[in-house]
């Protein structure tokens, strides 16, 4: 679909290294802040917070967040109860559940992907807003 329009970003994506794994088993309550990679098939209840640019987090379809996500790119195919909030890139695969509003620059989403919330683009994000120092996201008015 996208993935074609900016092969050096989506190779980059692609072969994004997963540093951290929260596995099936793992129910972890509180914030979870990151640097570079995320894999969650377990289930988090707080929010999932990127640090440092160039994030990636992905979830299997038996992962779970129960919070909001701030990261740079996401590939979901689980379940999110919270606003989704991606500065680059957000894919959401077939079994993807988003009960929130999902902020994005770009987004691809299969069939069956479910989104009950809103979609809202958005341009250029800072670090600070990104970080969640903007208590109202900017929402692009084009």
């Amino acid at each position: 679909m996208f993935l074609g329009r900016n092969s050096k970003q989506n190779s980059r994506r692609r072969n994004a290294q997963i540093d951290t794994l929260i596995g099936s088993g793992t129910v972890l309550r509180g914030d979870v802040h990151f640097k570079d990679g995320l894999h969650i098939d377990g289930v988090v209840k707080g929010n999932v917070i990127a640090e440092g640019e160039g994030s990636m987090l992905t979830m299997s379809e038996n992962g779970r967040i129960e919070g909001e996500v701030r990261v740079h790119n996401l590939v979901l195919n689980g379940e999110v109860k919270g606003d989704v909030h991606a500065l680059e890139h957000v894919e959401l695969a077939a079994q993807a559940r988003v009960t929130g509003n999902v902020y994005y620059a770009l987004i691809e989403m299969a069939m069956g992907a479910e989104v009950n919330g809103n979609l809202v683009h958005r341009g250029e994000v800072t670090e600070a807003e990104a970080d969640g120092g903007d208590a109202e996201p900017a929402i692009d008015k084009a």
